[in-house]
Formats: C-alpha cells, structure tokens, sequence
C-alpha cells in the first residue's frame, strides 16, 4: 500500500507517518506544501525522512497559494463570523488538491492527514479530495489511533524516537503561512484567560509597538495590490514586506470564540498583519468606486464567502459562482490607499481612484454645493410613501 500524507512536521504528523507504516505496512509518502510558513522546510523534509518517509515532495506553493486562494477571499473580503482571515482554511484546499495530483502521480492507493475527528480540517480534506477524486480513500490516523491525547502521542514518538518539535513546555498547535499564522491549544482553551504572551508567533504586543504610527501606501489594479509605498512588487514579496511593515504595530492580532464545523465553540488566536491591511484597503476602495447596491449586496455576500471557505466547501458550484461575481467588479478596484499602522490599529488616511464615485461638489455642505435640495425633499416624499399605508396628508 501507498499513501501520500500531507505532512507539516508537527507532533500530529510526525506521529502519524510512524503510525500509518506501523499500521497499514505501507509506503509513505510525505508531501510538504511550501507555503511561506514559519518552519524551515529543508528542517521539516529531514525531519520526515528521520522519521521513515520513503519519498518526500517539498514543493515552493507560494505564488499559487496567493494568486489562486488568498487573492479571491482578499477580493471577496471573507472573514468568517466577521474577524477570522481564514489563512488555514485557505491552504487546505490547495494541500488537498496536490495530495490528489500526487497520488495519481505515484500511484498511491490513498491520502492522509493529522486532523483530529473534533477539528475543522478532517472536514475540509475529506470534502476537497472527495470534490477532486472520490476514488482516493482519506485515512485519518489521529481519528483512528489508540493515542488519547497530545500526552500519549508525545510518549509514542519519545518511544519510537519521533523527532517533533514540541513539548509540555510549549503545548500550542501552530499553524502558519504567508497570510497569516493560527494558534490552539494549551493555555489557550481557558477562554477566561488571556493569551500568553509567548503564544503570539508574529506580531508585537500593541502595547509595546512604536509610538510613532508607519504610514503605508497600497496601490491596486483591477483589485489585485501590485505596489508598496509607490514600489511595484510581486504579490508574494509584497506580502512579505508588508507582514514585515505591520508586524512590529501589532497589526492583525485576533483572539476569537469561533463556531467549528462540527457544532461547538473553540478559542483560537490569530495573526494576519499583511492580510489585514490589506483587507482594509481593498474594502475602502471598493467603498469608493462601487455604487451603493452593489456594494452592499457584495457585503452581504462577503460572510457566506467566507463560510464556504470554512467549511471546506472551497471545490464547489456556489463558491465559484461568487467568484465570478466579484471579478466582474474588479476592474474598478484600482487605485491607491494610504494607512496608518498604530499600536494594532490600521486607520484609513485617504484613498483615491480613477474610478471615483464621490463628487465633492454633491457631498460637501460648504460653498460650491451643487446637490438640489428641492430635488431632495421631493425624492423624500417619494421614499417615505411605502410607510404611509396609502394616507396622505
């Protein structure tokens, strides 16, 4: 047998490579998906190979990552129950996607990951590989595995010599990437507390961040950011400067009681400093240059977006219907938008566009109004006639 499991070479992971050849003889295969996280990727390859991968494919996903992913949710301005970035989320279906390409690349009988049966991500791997290829069996170690707790696995891999790169001196599950970073677990999941301070991965406490605010400028073209501070730059380099820029601000911290795919609440922190400014100034400028029913209709578009990213339902009809929706509005989201960054906040300082539609001459009370007010007090009458019930006076 031969299997293919999406390995990031944390505790879950590692043990499961062990596990999977333990359990079903079989070949593994370790696919690492270069996203831009933290970890050391040439560290995590080793890693799999110490721990018994017969083959492991570390491949630079980046640029498809950002431009097929994260760029659409940027466009759509998913953030699921308002707040989350939904970096995570966001990289399973390419993960699930390469697992399936690998698979039928080297012939293997099934994929795997380290998703625990109460997490979001055991739903969203088998929903993006069954949408791909519903042949491809999906095992979930964690799920099956007689090891009851992060105490149990961390013994099994001292057992079996499983280097893993935790602790019960740092309990945290981490999860990063270029657009942001997710942490769980520990301290974390009393929900009375506040994080610990050494839980954050990236970004400064605001309280500790310059006293000084760092004023950026954003420029965009047909809603996708292609400079920084008047710098043209790929869209992977300028994320990477701008996560560089916000961080030290303590821009993108996010600590939220979220509702799981399966039914109950769970604590989670999030850092997403590129990623939320970003969001911000995509947002203005859309306020700019979209009218008003548009606009809000897009709003409102914008939460259930981001369910569908949550919920793993990235491969499906509704998801790209949305997209094709908001492309057609892209073409006007080009110009440029200026922040300030600031002990955590992102403030808006001005924006502009030539696809502009505030009129200074209709939106200012001062001299050189141009607005018709008899107009106005018409178009009142007219507005309010639905709430009369037929009277007039």
């Amino acid at each position: 047998m031969k299997i293919v499991l999406a390995y990031s070479g944390g505790l879950d992971t590692s043990v499961a490579l062990h596990w999977l050849r333990d359990r079903y003889d079989a070949e593994v295969v370790a696919f690492c998906a270069d996203i831009g996280q933290l970890e050391s990727v040439p560290d995590v390859r080793d890693r799999a190979l110490r721990t018994g991968a017969s083959a492991v494919h570390a491949e630079p996903l980046t640029d498809r990552f950002l431009a097929d992913f994260a760029l659409p949710a940027l466009q759509a301005h998913a953030r699921y129950e308002n707040k989350y970035l939904l970096a995570a989320p966001l990289s399973r279906p390419l993960i699930a996607q390469r697992m399936v390409e690998l698979a039928h690349e080297v012939g293997a009988d099934a994929v795997a990951h380290g998703a625990t049966g109460k997490g979001n991500d055991q739903v969203r791997f088998f929903t993006s590989v069954t949408a791909l290829d519903p042949t491809l069996k999906v095992l979930a170690p964690v799920i099956d595995w007689e090891l009851g707790s992060r105490d149990d696995e961390l013994a099994y891999a001292d057992k079996h010599g499983i280097p893993v790169p935790v602790g019960k001196e740092k309990p945290y599950s981490i999860d990063t990437n270029v657009w942001g970073t997710s942490i769980e677990c520990g301290e974390l999941d009393d929900i009375t507390l506040p994080p610990p301070v050494e839980a954050w991965q990236l970004t400064r406490d605001p309280r500790d961040a310059p006293d000084e605010p760092a004023r950026v400028r954003i420029g965009f073209a047909e809603g996708v950011p292609v400079s920084l501070d008047g710098v043209e730059l790929r869209l992977a380099d300028l994320v990477r400067q701008l996560n560089d820029l916000a961080a030290p601000h303590g821009i993108g911290r996010i600590d939220i009681t979220e509702s799981r795919i399966v039914g109950f609440k769970t604590r989670g922190i999030y850092e997403a400093p590129a990623a939320t400014v970003l969001m911000t100034a995509h947002a203005e400028l859309e306020s700019l240059v979209l009218d008003r029913e548009t606009l809000h209709q897009k709003q409102g578009l914008a939460l259930r977006y981001a369910e569908l990213v949550y919920y793993g339902y990235w491969f499906s009809d509704l998801r790209r219907a949305l997209d094709a929706f908001v492309a057609t509005l892209q073409p006007a989201v080009t110009g440029e938008v200026v922040l300030d960054l600031y002990k955590g906040g992102c403030t808006v300082v001005s924006r502009e566009s030539p696809y502009s539609r505030y009129n200074r001459g209709l939106a200012t009370y001062e001299a050189g109004d141009e607005f018709d007010h008899r107009a106005g007090a018409a178009f009142a009458y007219v507005w309010s006639l639905p709430l009369t019930g037929g009277r007039t006076a």
